[in-house]
């Protein structure tokens, strides 16, 4: 089933959640039991097709660059330029075999009988952080920066605007002003790792051992990466979205008016989407969790239509008061009074400092019981949001 077919399915299941809906809405009353159990088993139904949605447009996706890849470079020619130096394919056969060839020598850090421990050829980096960012939406949508050689990346901010223009004379030239303030925040890479593991007889037959190996770590990292931008503490590790801060969105931009302690109302959401200036608003991306998206999907306007719109073409999101709508699985889902349950704003105002030191260590031994190889990856990153008034929190009241 393709993508197009798969929207249209999704579309039909919400417009059965709808009716039932509509039904207790136009007879005044709740669901019954049997209809509650009807509802929540087409949401369960609707949820994982978006799983398998999102799954398909990302294969598409990887597809249509793999074509352009190969239709663009000379029958039997390598597939990068990078892949056909001595470096590359001596890491190559390091993650395949774990020999240390001369040529990868320069780039050991250590190795012994357990495992080799070696930092990674620059494309390889550049492939693992490409297919980090298009497992997750903050770095999709953020403001990548690389930390070469410091240690911390200073982002300065706008702390206070300046004050209106004076009307003033031909020749004047107004007050000086003194309101207008500025300040830093540091983007200071923090040790990310983790350890996965491979069948050896999987290494040995594919023909793409660095892409393997890239597409397991980039989703373990990238989850790592998305749910400490979404509500990181900022304490070793980047500080999140849905995280109260001076130093990213304090609770200023928080905005409760019109929802109640337990649920999500069209007026609260007004109230949020207002609160955000319009300048914001071409750029501008709602964030909620599914269980957010479910209460969403039966708010209507004064005028009885749903303020969710669900996507029916591919690679189009669903749309909430004219704002795309993205769903996550790490944002907040508790329904519980003073609590976060989404955010609105213009992502490219959250910034990520990469350093460019990646490594990789190949366990040798470690699984050998279970005919395994692992594999440790370790990279450093950091994010956190620079302009408050480019985002704001919705809240329950």
């Amino acid at each position: 089933m393709n993508v197009r077919e798969l929207l249209a399915k999704r579309a039909n299941l919400v417009s059965q959640a709808r009716e039932l809906h509509s039904l207790a809405e136009r007879e005044n009353r709740d669901f019954t039991q049997e209809e509650t159990n009807q509802y929540n088993a087409i949401w369960v139904d609707v949820e994982a097709l978006d799983a398998r949605i999102k799954r398909s447009e990302q294969m598409a996706e990887l597809e249509g660059e793999d074509r352009s890849t190969i239709a663009e470079r000379p029958e039997g020619a390598p597939r990068t330029p990078d892949q056909n130096d001595a470096q590359t394919r001596a890491f190559d056969a390091f993650l395949r075999t774990g020999a240390m060839r001369p040529e990868l020598r320069a780039l050991q850090a250590d190795s012994d009988v357990a495992g080799g421990f070696t930092t990674t050829p620059q494309n390889f980096v550049n492939r693992l952080i490409k297919a980090i960012d298009d497992v997750v939406y903050l770095r999709q949508w953020g403001t990548m920066n690389t930390v070469a050689t410091a240690q911390s990346l200073g982002m300065p901010y706008l702390a206070s605007d300046p004050d209106d223009a004076d009307w003033t004379s031909e020749l004047g030239t107004g007050n000086e002003d003194s309101a207008m303030t500025f300040g830093k925040r540091e983007l200071a890479p923090k040790p990310l790792a983790k350890r996965i593991k491979v069948s050896n007889k999987l290494l040995r037959l594919n023909p793409d051992v660095e892409g393997l190996i890239i597409a397991r770590l980039a989703y373990k990292f990238g989850i790592s990466l998305e749910k400490a931008g979404m509500t990181g503490s900022g304490a070793n590790q980047p500080l999140g979205v849905f995280t109260a801060s001076n130093d990213g969105i304090p609770t200023s931009r928080d905005v409760s008016t019109g929802n109640t302690q337990t649920a999500l109302t069209f007026d609260g959401i007004k109230e949020a989407k207002y609160a955000l200036k319009a300048g914001y608003w071409p750029n501008a991306k709602w964030i909620f969790h599914r269980t957010a998206v479910k209460h969403l999907s039966k708010l209507k306007d004064g005028e009885g239509r749903y303020i969710w719109q669900n996507s029916v073409q591919m690679g189009q999101p669903d749309m909430l008061e004219g704002l795309p709508l993205f769903t996550s699985e790490y944002a907040p889902s508790t329904f519980t009074t003073q609590l976060y349950v989404g955010i609105l704003g213009d992502f490219k105002h959250y910034h990520w400092g990469d350093a460019l030191d990646f490594s990789i260590q190949r366990l040798n031994e470690l699984y050998a019981a279970t005919n395994q190889t692992g594999f440790i990856g370790r990279l450093e990153s950091d994010g956190m949001p620079v302009l408050a008034e480019a985002f704001v929190r919705v809240k329950l009241a």
